[in-house]
């Protein structure tokens, strides 16, 4: 007989399997194996909220394997991640398997490597009720709202429609940012840009008008703007003060699961979803030449900056080795994670510090190394030393012809900066949205006299605020104490599948059935969209997590409000109906020429006669693409899978079996005249197989570039 040590993922399983011999038998969960099934409530309100778990649809087999496994192991041990879901799923398996609750047989391990998982096999603890209490209560919790809202918002609004408990709020914040930016009146302003040049010196440098000998300037008209460089025709120029400094630039903390879906969103161009899937590929490991089967980071849900002395001292080790000691700071550097945060794991960082991108780039994907690059520049670069730059101000003095011989004149100011030590940056600058217009001034003392090269008057108009990209809401979410690092990315996910929110390039824009949704929690659920409310339900989890209020206290003190409401807005609603703009079309309807509507039925979207119950006609609902089929020449239309990703299919289908994921384009083939896709790469192809044409995509910039010059 051997010992049984139960994970959740197949390749986890075959990971720690390597580092502990025959001797153990390592399988998989693959999840979940209970939960509460979604075709019911599954919540006994009456009885205390008591859940009504049932084994997962498609489980039953694995389950039965676990239990026959079970019953034939000296011990079990449960390894799933350490985190709250890990805890509920070990607890789970425990009730399922029958294995009693005050046993230790609870295994957490921060990273996959052989130290780590043999210390954590080593010392088993009893699974973590209070972690599994705050789990449940989140997972009431919002079957609790979604099972109870969802059916009154599809009633109001159109079938089909869901409202989550953390869900709505995201949605509030994209659609109050739409309002704010709807409401925003631009102001003008006028700026007036300088290049001079510091004789001998022929490099041009640039600056900017500040005011005159009284103070700042505002330039608020193309009159303030006129009179301005009225008064500077034929004017001098002169160093008025030149003012030089030092500045440092400390290095960013190691990754957080909020920071690092930022940075993977600006660098990498990644959705959150899809940067979770990669770091857990990272996390789970894989066999590195030289290093051996391994995990290349720690767990990568959390909300700390802590990292563990081991892993500094190597860095730090690293880091003397291979760029020198002045690239360590004389003291370690230490951040401080936030009040709120849970703290139960270290900051994102790689295992092992020597394991550098280019030693692993041969066992990663693309995406893996572009993901592991981040995270290991991340850190090393927390470690090192901070930026030391050199800083000039120049004030430069303007005396027009009309201002000689008095005390009168105008001021311009030119700042810049040179690197004296790169520091941390010879490795690592973490993402920002707007770029640094400084860089390295001529040299220049106070009296000397300037030359202006160029002067533009330039009309500006203040900007309303930019619409949320996925990076700034998790980040949002984050400050506002909405979600967890667990849920940031299935939050994004929800809002964008159900349509609530669309990604314009990569700013998220709400619907008209997103804005809709929220206008109505908003009149009849305050509580549910309100930021600060969830966000103290957030803490309240938490407090149930650290043993400091009871959960079902809890539960009672949400849900009593929460269903008092709920009746109330359905009699305040009883028989309003809210109709939206965006399901009509302008498809006539065959039998009786109304313009058709889309409607949502068990099965998606379709289009239906609003003269119902006079005229009952129906149709698919389908959306046409500008492409013709390569194979028949019919149209190509665009479809949903199973698991709601989109692709493209003939819409002569069965009699044609086309289908693709690549996406149409408006251009045709020069060889054969058909449609050409865009597949992954930035290539056009014809999917004609007789023809085979392809060529790489223009850029948009480089095309309207190019209009310009026709």
């Amino acid at each position: 007989m051997s010992k049984l040590v139960i994970v959740e993922s197949p390749h986890k399983a075959t990971m720690i399997k390597k580092y502990l011999g025959k001797s153990y038998d390592v399988t998989a969960s693959v999840g979940h194996i209970r939960d509460l099934p979604a075709a019911k409530l599954s919540v006994d309100i009456k009885n205390d909220f008591a859940p009504k778990y049932a084994i997962v649809k498609g489980k039953e087999k694995l389950v039965k394997e676990l239990k026959e496994k079970a019953e034939n192991s000296d011990e079990v041990l449960l390894a799933t991640d350490p985190d709250r879901e890990g805890e509920a799923i070990s607890w789970h398996l425990a009730t399922v398997l029958g294995l009693p609750l005050d046993q230790k047989n609870r295994v957490k391990f921060n990273e996959i490597n052989e130290n780590a998982v043999k210390k954590g096999i080593a010392h088993p603890e009893k699974i973590d009720m209070d972690l599994v209490d705050a789990q449940q209560a989140r997972r009431i919790l919002d079957r609790l709202v979604g099972y109870k809202l969802s059916p009154f918002v599809s009633q109001k609004i159109h079938r089909g429609l869901s409202a989550g408990r953390v869900q709505s709020v995201a949605v509030r914040l994209v659609v109050d940012r739409e309002e704010e930016i709807r409401k925003f009146v631009p102001e003008e302003y006028w700026s007036l840009d300088a290049k001079f040049t510091a004789p001998p010196s022929k490099k041009a440098f640039k600056a900017t008008f500040s005011g005159d000998e009284t103070g700042k300037i505002k330039l608020t008209n193309k009159e303030d703007a006129d009179k301005i460089l009225s008064r500077l025709e034929n004017a001098e120029y002169s160093a008025l003060s030149v003012k030089k400094g030092t500045r440092k630039r400390s290095p960013a903390p190691p990754f957080t699961t909020s920071t690092m879906q930022q940075d993977a969103s600006r660098k990498l161009g990644f959705q959150a979803k899809r940067t979770m899937k990669i770091a857990q590929e990272l996390y789970e490991g894989m066999e590195v030449e030289g290093f051996g089967a391994t995990g290349l980071i720690t767990y990568m849900r959390t909300d700390s900056l802590r990292i563990s002395e081991e892993a500094r001292q190597e860095g730090n080790a690293f880091i003397e080795a291979n760029y020198g000691k002045q690239y360590l700071p004389e003291k370690p550097r230490y951040y401080k994670t936030k009040a709120s945060a849970q703290d139960g794991h270290e900051a994102i960082r790689p295992t092992v510090p020597a394991i550098t991108p280019e030693i692993a780039k041969k066992s990663l994907t693309p995406e893996q190394f572009k993901l592991y690059s981040l995270i290991w520049k991340r850190f090393m670069a927390s470690l090192m030393s901070n930026c030391i730059q050199d800083t000039v101000r120049i004030e430069i003095k303007a005396v027009g012809e009309c201002d000689k011989n008095t005390d009168r004149y105008c001021t311009f100011n030119a700042s810049g900066y040179t690197v004296r030590f790169d520091g941390y940056t010879c490795l690592y600058e973490a993402a920002t949205d707007e770029d640094e217009d400084e860089g390295k001034l001529p040299e220049i003392k106070a009296g000397d006299a300037l030359k202006l090269k160029e002067m533009l008057g330039n009309q500006h108009f203040t900007q309303p605020p930019a619409r949320y990209t996925e990076g700034s809401l998790i980040k949002m979410l984050e400050e506002t104490g909405v979600g967890r690092p667990s849920t940031y990315a299935s939050i994004v996910s929800t809002i964008t599948s159900r349509e609530y929110v669309v990604r314009e390039q990569k700013q998220l824009k709400p619907t008209e059935l997103g804005e809709a949704v929220v206008k109505l929690l908003k009149e009849h659920f305050p509580n549910i969209v309100n930021v600060k409310f969830t966000a103290s339900m957030e803490s309240d989890l938490d407090k149930v997590e650290h043993h400091e209020i009871d959960y079902i206290a809890m539960l009672h003190t949400f849900y009593d409000g929460f269903d008092k409401t709920l009746e109330k807005a359905k009699a305040d609603m009883e028989g309003v109906k809210i109709k939206l703009k965006e399901d009509e079309t302008n498809i006539p309807c065959e039998k009786c020429g109304r313009m058709m509507v889309i409607k949502t039925g068990r099965f998606g979207k379709f289009l239906a006669c609003p003269g119902y119950p006079e005229c009952k006609n129906t149709k698919p609902y389908v959306i046409e693409t500008t492409a013709t089929c390569p194979i028949c020449g019919g149209k190509v239309i665009q479809k949903k899978s199973k698991k709601g990703y989109t692709f493209f299919g003939c819409e002569n289908y069965p009699n044609c079996n086309f289908m693709t994921w690549d996406k149409p384009t408006d251009e045709k083939c020069p060889k054969c005249g058909k449609s050409l896709f865009k597949k992954k790469g930035g290539i056009l192809a014809c999917l004609d197989e007789n023809c085979g044409f392809e060529k790489k995509a223009e850029r948009k910039k480089r095309n309207a570039k190019a209009q310009e010059e026709d």
